[in-house]
């Protein structure tokens, strides 16, 4: 289908067009993708001094946070009054959305405390259900819920200080960190759509779950570097139907939440596992899922690959949208992640090499960032953050050049900071 396309000067961009080309080739402008979402006037402004008129798209003209990108087909209608403890359907869900609010509570240093022993009591859950499932002990839902609240909590207050906790974390085993990545992810992206706290609380949940079963799958199959054979791969994609039969043994897990790790390796276009379902049969907290799991395996060190830069595992979702993924998540997704995603290695135009620690809603290409290097790439002995927001409108201004891939310069910002 051929977009509804408009050529318009730069100067009469407001916040909502959506950018889909330009004068010029994207290649060298700051934006991730080839296409933008104008949502502030640091987006007008940074287009202004790359090109003098662009075109935009009339079909996806309105701001996505206004259009209700989860908002598809049967999604109309007020929103409930309150949460059920029953199953919630795609429809309750949906409507869900944007029905509450988050804005920042208390600032990023304020938060970093109780995050910190929010993310170590989860931590600890992760530690104690891995032990309890390999005994043969029940896994327990209450406790599921009383390890993911106080995360909820912190996530509801500031996002960018768990996420920033959870970025810098040293990792043990995979399945042990990634459990926390997607539960944190999967909160944030709650949360940036507006989804009630009650709700976050099942994301978070479902999330932590996502790969409890590879508890009952070969050890060995875990650590290989070497590509999976036939029955290899069949074993592997068990663990969902072992995920499934530990959740049911369990009792009291909501439907929803129960579909959400029953659905998050399935494909939009029918490649996924276990059902091969495809498009509306996949419901929406699988495709939430698909998504958050995806982003955390491909931003953490693998047996069989190196971790890749959240910017470039953005990318990767956004190539897939429409096939593997659902778009209208991926695109919120993106959003909820930024232009530079917590954890985000980056140099800076001083030549410097810093760590993205927290976003500036109104001005996403100019995060809060953590300085780690000299211009000549030389570890600073004592780093200092740098607000590149304020920055900006200094005499000196600082702004950033490139994202970096993991382990640029042969920096670990984990074993820095610890």
């Amino acid at each position: 289908m051929a977009l509804d396309e408009r050529k318009l000067a730069v100067s009469d961009l407001r916040t909502g067009m959506y950018v889909c080309r330009l004068d010029r080739d994207w290649e060298g402008t700051p934006f991730l993708l080839q296409g933008v979402q104008v949502e502030s006037q640091d987006d007008i402004d940074t287009l202004a001094r790359l090109c003098a008129y662009v075109y935009i798209d009339l079909e996806r003209g309105i701001g996505p946070l206004e259009l209700g990108l989860l908002a598809l087909d049967g999604a109309d209608g007020p929103a409930p009054a309150a949460a059920s403890p029953a199953t919630l359907q795609d429809a309750d869900i949906r409507a869900l959305q944007g029905s509450t609010r988050y804005p920042e509570q208390v600032g990023f240093e304020e938060e970093l405390a109780d995050a910190r022993e929010a993310h170590a009591r989860a931590a600890a859950f992760a530690a104690r259900v891995l032990d309890d499932v390999r005994s043969g002990r029940p896994l327990s839902p209450d406790a599921v819920r009383e390890a993911v609240e106080p995360m909820v909590r912190s996530l509801v207050r500031n996002a960018d200080a768990f996420l920033w906790l959870d970025t810098l974390r040293a990792r043990g085993g995979h399945e042990y960190a990634h459990a926390l990545g997607c539960s944190a992810l999967a909160v944030a992206f709650g949360r940036h759509v507006g989804l009630p706290e009650h709700l976050l609380i099942d994301l978070a949940s479902g999330a932590l779950l996502l790969d409890i079963g590879k508890l009952r799958v070969d050890p060995d199959l875990l650590t290989t570097p070497e590509t999976y054979n036939d029955a290899q791969a069949r074993a592997m994609q068990a663990h969902v139907g072992h995920a499934l039969a530990l959740l049911d043994e369990s009792g009291a897990v909501p439907g929803h939440v129960r579909d959400m790790v029953r659905t998050h390796h399935e494909h939009l276009d029918g490649t996924g596992y276990p059902a091969r379902l495809s498009g509306d049969a996949i419901p929406l907290l699988g495709r939430i899922a698909a998504v958050v799991d995806a982003y955390d395996a491909m931003t953490s060190d693998r047996p069989h690959r190196r971790a890749l830069g959240q910017h470039v595992a953005l990318q990767m979702l956004y190539r897939d949208r429409g096939s593997r993924y659902a778009s209208e998540v991926v695109e919120q997704f993106m959003q909820c992640m930024s232009v530079y995603p917590i954890g985000s290695l980056v140099e800076l135009s001083t030549g410097e090499v810093a760590i993205v620690m927290a976003q500036n809603a109104a001005r996403r290409l100019q995060p809060r960032v953590m300085v780690l290097t000299a211009p000549d790439k030389r570890v600073l002995q004592q780093f200092n953050s740098l607000d590149l927001m304020v920055r900006a409108h200094s005499d000196d201004p600082v702004r950033i050049l490139a994202p970096l891939p993991p382990g640029a310069h042969g920096l670990d910002p984990v074993a820095l900071f610890l």
